[in-house]
């Protein structure tokens, strides 16, 4: 896994895709949300199926009980998984120290390969190290794109997340926002600070953080609520993932405020939310990509040395807009769980 060894001359330009195109048709098993845990993912899909000796493969991601996005991560996982003849297994803890522990419990076991999220990369610096002298390949998803080569990742595949607060912070300026409140709902996740900043970055007007306490809905809703209570010039609610964006819709309607919503991350609910215009947009990252790309990058690089972006470039899953222009040509693949 030590990208010391591998040949400078392969360096090369992203690739920004690894020859899925046809396989992410292949339908996952559904999955449930939660916290700390540790399960074995298989899936009745077989067409296609590789017919490599058998693999094991560790997903360990920082997940938070009631996140309903790593569903969609897990559902393409576990469609890579099976396609290429891969024992996934998939466990979480939002808790940095929790989360190290589950991928030394995936060296332990001795797996072929372990893709990761990077959400608190210091945490799980130590752990990575250990892995890679235990020559198990480590690939990074979704969290950590700043830190994934210094860690000694063979590749990462997710969106920048400052380029994706950047890019949101223009649309306000596009949508003649003058004051946003940026709602974190996990502390000292580097990619959900990352986010806000860029918005902060590049959106002319004002810019609050609100932090919240992602585990505990009620209180997102009566946090934001008081703020909007508190600040009518408020104009746009920024939201860091689907089901916060909702709670926001909810928020706005308590504290009587004129406010709109915009979100990160997307699901079939905030399809149907922007449809109805009660949200303006979402940043999509494609997580079900991120879950499918990191686990299938295994497979090619046992079986075959390959490695993406020259061990040097990201995959990049994101960002794309989607608002009423073309939600319905997204809301489908959403209602499928895999946008």
């Amino acid at each position: 896994m030590d990208r010391s060894t591998y040949s400078r001359s392969r360096r090369m330009a992203p690739i920004v895709a690894v020859a899925a195109a046809a396989a992410l048709t292949l339908a996952g098993c559904s999955s449930s949300s939660g916290g700390k845990k540790s399960t074995e993912d298989s899936s009745g899909a077989s067409a296609g199926k590789a017919s490599t000796p058998r693999m094991t493969v560790a997903l360990v991601t920082h997940q938070a009980p009631g996140d309903t996005f790593w569903d969609i991560v897990r559902k393409g996982a576990q469609a890579a998984a099976a396609k290429d003849n891969i024992k996934l297994v998939y466990s979480a803890d939002p808790n940095a120290g929790n989360q190290s522990n589950l991928v030394q419990n995936a060296i332990d076991q001795k797996v072929d390969g372990i893709a990761v999220t990077l959400a608190k990369p210091d945490a799980l610096k130590d752990v990575i190290a250990k892995a890679k002298t235990a020559n198990i390949p480590v690939v990074g998803l979704n969290s950590g794109l700043s830190d994934w080569k210094k860690l000694g990742l063979l590749e990462f595949f997710g969106q920048d997340e400052t380029v994706a607060g950047e890019a949101l912070g223009k649309r306000l300026n596009s949508e003649g926002a003058k004051k946003a409140v940026c709602v974190i709902q996990e502390q000292g996740n580097i990619g959900l600070t990352q986010r806000c900043a860029g918005v902060k970055k590049t959106f002319t007007g004002t810019t609050e953080v609100l932090n919240v306490n992602g585990t505990d809905m009620p209180s997102v809703k009566s946090t934001i609520t008081a703020k909007l209570t508190q600040d009518k010039a408020i104009d746009y609610v920024v939201t860091l993932g689907a089901p916060f964006a909702m709670t926001a819709v909810q928020s706005l309607a308590d504290a009587g405020s004129k406010a709109k919503v915009a979100t990160f991350d997307l699901n079939s609910t905030l399809t149907g939310a922007i449809k109805k215009g009660t949200v303006q947009f979402a940043v999509d990252q494609q997580p079900y990509l991120q879950g499918y790309l990191a686990v299938d990058s295994l497979w090619l690089y046992k079986n075959n040395g390959n490695y993406s972006g020259g061990g040097e470039q990201p995959v990049l899953t994101g960002p794309a807009f989607v608002d009423k222009t073309n939600v319905d040509a997204v809301a489908k693949y959403a209602a499928n769980g895999t946008r």
